[in-house]
């Protein structure tokens, strides 16, 4: 993705078993970073005795020194690395969270967007909660704690049966750790295990990291709770139609996961071979935006015959690039994370590859960038269809008013980016790209059509606002 506009809200790991379970989740945890930068932390059980540490910033910023791991002693642990999409980026709302109910304590992670949120909130509150992060995630543990359940795995069923929106969550007690699903199963979360020792992690590359082998994924609408003796499961009650986020496939996963039972890889060289199918051109090679365009990139060559080529350098060791009053300044940030390679683009009729085009800014910095290294043509290939909505289900997405498909046409967009050619996929193609049957996918931010209400607020629809 050229723009760094669209986050995923979190990467989420627990373990159960593990005599170093706070080492391997920092592990889990630098395998999700891309999932979240803004915040990490971990927290551990042992014994019952529980031990947390967090901060803003990386996984390897918050545990740049090695006693912060040291002092994180137990079997069970869980972790969580943070981008914000509701609450605020500070450090009331670094997660883990933890509390102490009926003189238990219980900690929580949470991938996702509660679309209720602010109806539950003003509900708890009326009944005299009170909050101390502006979290969506803190919701969860008051509505746990108001349960008139006597088992865990129960109390968190109740209280899920209230929430709505997307949410995988993973819950440390004193002796055990639990997941759970939404009934859409919005976001991924899946099971692994290495020997006794059992692991949930947001994306299977996790897994890989530190030995375990993937087992399945926490169903959609279910709750697992793991103990060293094994796994129990229950279901919520609400009964829906699944709708996992097509994004996760497109962008956001690492191309080595597994998510929503398929290879990430394989699915994006699929897409990358149908959007070569829809849209041929003639031209002397292909390139990719680096890094998340690669895969799709090598699908277009394969299915097209043109030659993959690099043709730009992306530098690995940026962090956000900086804002500046000074136009000329201001637009060095795309020549910070990218460098043509003049000797493959020039004299060339190129094929460039994105994931998705968001607000259009970037890519048009882009398109004159190759131009100027010496390509005679250049036309751009979008492995999705145009995204013309906001997400609500814990993705960090512009405003419709920001939105460049929103307002312009393609032939509009096509001008404004001074591209030979712009063409996306079908949205009835990307739908088609999962060899699973019975998969159903949400695309509302492609489509407009979302697979559950969104409250109004103040009686005024968000779409309205947005």
């Amino acid at each position: 993705m050229l723009e760094p506009v669209i986050n995923d809200k979190c990467g989420v790991f627990g373990i159960v078993g593990h005599k170093r379970a706070a080492e391997l989740t920092y592990f889990g945890l630098y395998s999700l970073q891309h999932r979240g930068h803004e915040s990490a932390g971990i927290v551990t059980s042992d014994k019952g005795r529980i031990h947390l540490h967090k901060g803003m910033g990386e996984v390897s910023h918050v545990f740049s020194n090695s006693e912060n791991i040291s002092r994180l002693s137990g079997r069970i642990a869980i972790g969580h690395t943070r981008y914000s999409t509701t609450g605020a980026s500070s450090l009331i709302n670094i997660q883990p969270f933890i509390i102490t109910n009926k003189s238990r304590p219980l900690a929580i992670a949470h991938n996702g967007n509660l679309t209720n949120s602010l109806d539950l909130r003003n509900r708890l509150e009326s009944k005299g909660a009170i909050f101390q992060t502006t979290s969506d995630t803190e919701i969860i543990l008051h509505l746990v704690a108001s349960s008139k359940k006597s088992k865990r795995i129960d109390q968190i069923a109740d209280a899920l049966n209230h929430a709505r929106g997307a949410f995988s969550l993973v819950f440390m007690t004193e002796d055990s750790i639990l997941a759970a699903r939404d009934p859409h199963g919005f976001r991924p979360l899946a099971i692994g295990k290495m020997g006794r020792t059992w692991v949930v992690a947001s994306e299977t590359c996790a897994f890989d990291i530190i030995g375990a082998k993937y087992v399945r994924d926490v169903a959609p609408g279910e709750i697992i709770e793991i103990t060293p003796a094994g796994i129990k499961s229950a279901f919520l009650k609400q009964k829906v139609k699944t709708a996992s986020c097509i994004f996760e496939y497109i962008y956001f996963a690492r191309p080595d996961s597994k998510v929503f039972g398929e290879n990430v890889d394989k699915i994006r060289r699929r897409l990358g071979r149908m959007l070569a199918r829809e849209h041929p051109v003639e031209a002397d090679i292909v390139i990719g935006i680096p890094d998340s365009a690669n895969t799709a990139t090598l699908g277009y060559a394969e299915e097209s015959g043109l030659k993959f080529e690099i043709g730009l350098i992306r530098n690995h060791y940026v962090g956000r690039t900086f804002i500046d009053p000074n136009q000329e300044i201001r637009d060095l940030d795309v020549k910070v994370k990218f460098n043509p390679v003049k000797g493959v683009l020039e004299n060339r009729r190129v094929v460039v590859i994105d994931d998705s085009i968001v607000r259009g800014t970037t890519a048009q910095k882009l398109v004159k960038m190759i131009r100027n290294a010496g390509a005679k043509e250049v036309h751009f290939r979008i492995s999705s269809p145009p995204i013309i909505s906001p997400c609500f289900f814990g993705i960090d997405m512009p405003t419709k008013q920001e939105l460049i498909a929103s307002n312009m046409s393609v032939a509009q967009i096509e001008k404004k980016l001074g591209v030979d050619s712009l063409r996306y996929l079908s949205h009835d193609a990307m739908l088609s790209m999962s060899s699973l049957p019975d998969t159903s996918f949400c695309s509302s931010c492609f489509s407009g059509k979302y697979p559950l209400r969104i409250p109004k607020i103040n009686g005024k629809s968000r779409l309205d606002k947005i």
